[in-house]
């Protein structure tokens, strides 16, 4: 019995020894000035800047353009290389899901029951996510995480991709609350049937506005709560929820249908929110309709088939550029399960091909989503005052092709851009000899 605890105790250790492979540290704080000198500048907001100049100190730019050089600073030359912000990931369950498929032991990112107002992604989000490095080499350096559910989800959070912690990690917390909005779209039968709102043999569509009925009676007893002076005991998930009523917080709906984005604009309207559209699939179609309500779109996912069978094949890939001709403030996201968010940049090089310039694509990834999350103030654009969330990129950042990333820096600090990937890959060169 001893001998058999002996293996099992061996084995653990094994187990500690293979998962400490990670050799890649979050950096230090950026000391001194750095400048990019004689390289293209995407600013991000439409401009391009040629042969020009950018320079950072204590983590943020301290200028753009024709700057002069500071004695003593660290020069990086840029010539043939092109500039641009750090991409931002807008809405993911990056480190809450470590695997896509059913592993329960790397799920942290649903939480059960119907409404979970009170749940904060931002303390469950794992900095030590093997995803994240692969994201940084991609490009993306800041990430909007939410929980999810089945109704009432919880609060998102963003944070910069290069922490030792959550608490390091928060770009900014506590941001929005998001739902999802309920479908009333009759399904077929099958297999999953039970599993759907009114189950197998129930009416669907009633049973989803009982749903949104409930969301309604939520956010009328918050208002109610608000208003009382005091409370005889405080409400975890109402006081969540306040800064909705007051402006700080915005409320991201889960919506694809034309039905599930009116009805959250009406929701939204009811009660005075900030709204966004998560999904927005068919957001094309009352592309007119958003913009006039100055409701914000999150694309989820360009890369795939139309929703309906009537529409055009290609109808994902026009959809941002329909948003932008009716003036829509959206932005890119990657969903897909298998890649894990890596694609973003080229999302927005398809978008590019099917109507965007190659500029209006690349703000759908860096200033867009910075306005949509509330951090425009310090991200998504290169100008002076704002964070050094750089990329300094050999060929265009958009095109699969040609883009390779030689440096990322996110406030001011060069970040790694090694990752399990790239370490697996060495490994296996060296056991096989390979060149």
């Amino acid at each position: 019995m001893q001998k058999k605890y002996l293996s099992i105790f061996a084995l653990a250790l094994l187990g500690l020894t293979a998962s400490a492979q990670d050799n890649v540290y979050p950096a230090a704080a950026q000391k001194g000035v750095t400048v990019i000198t004689h390289t293209t500048v995407h600013i991000g907001n439409g401009t391009t800047l040629t042969d020009a100049t950018v320079a950072f100190e204590n983590g943020k730019i301290i200028g753009v353009g024709n700057v002069a050089i500071p004695a003593g600073a660290t020069v990086i030359d840029g010539t043939g290389k092109q500039v641009y912000p750090g991409l931002i990931l807008p809405s993911s369950d990056l480190g809450l899901r470590e695997i896509s498929s059913g592993v329960r032991g790397s799920n942290d990112h649903t939480e059960i029951g119907e409404n979970n107002a009170n749940i904060r992604s931002i303390v469950a989000y794992n900095t030590d996510s093997k995803i994240i490095g692969v994201l940084r080499e991609n490009g993306i350096l800041l990430a909007g995480v939410a929980p999810e559910g089945e109704l009432i989800e919880g609060q998102a959070s963003v944070v910069q991709l290069d922490a030792w912690n959550y608490e390091d990690a928060a770009y900014k917390m506590d941001n929005g609350l998001y739902i999802i909005m309920p479908s009333l779209m009759p399904r077929r039968g099958g297999r999953m049937a039970f599993m759907r709102p009114g189950g197998p043999g129930g009416d669907p569509v009633k049973a989803a506005m009982e749903k949104i009925e409930t969301i309604k009676t939520f956010f009328t007893d918050a208002k109610a709560y608000y208003q009382e002076k005091t409370h005889a005991a405080n409400n975890l998930k109402l006081e969540a929820v306040r800064g909705l009523f007051e402006g700080k917080q915005k409320l991201f709906v889960r919506a694809n249908e034309v039905k599930q984005m009116l009805l959250a604009m009406d929701l939204a309207t009811s009660f005075g929110f900030k709204l966004v559209i998560v999904g927005g699939t068919e957001a094309y179609q009352i592309a007119d309709l958003l913009a006039e309500n100055n409701v914000p779109v999150i694309l989820d996912r360009q890369h795939s088939l139309p929703s309906m069978e009537d529409d055009d094949v290609d109808q994902p890939y026009k959809t941002p550029a329909a948003l932008q001709k009716a003036g829509v403030l959206f932005c890119l996201n990657d969903t897909h399960d298998q890649s894990r968010f890596r694609n973003l940049a080229f999302n927005a090089g398809t978008a590019a091909t099917y109507g965007l310039t190659k500029e209006q694509a690349l703000s759908a990834v860096t200033l867009n989503p910075a306005k949509i999350l509330g951090i425009d103030d310090k991200a998504g654009t290169i100008e002076a005052g704002k964070d050094a969330n750089l990329l300094i990129v050999n060929g265009d950042l958009l095109d699969m092709k040609s883009s390779v990333i030689a440096h990322a820096f996110i406030q001011g600090r060069k970040v790694s851009l090694d990752n399990k990937g790239k370490q697996l890959y060495e490994r296996y060169k060296h056991k096989y000899q390979l060149k």
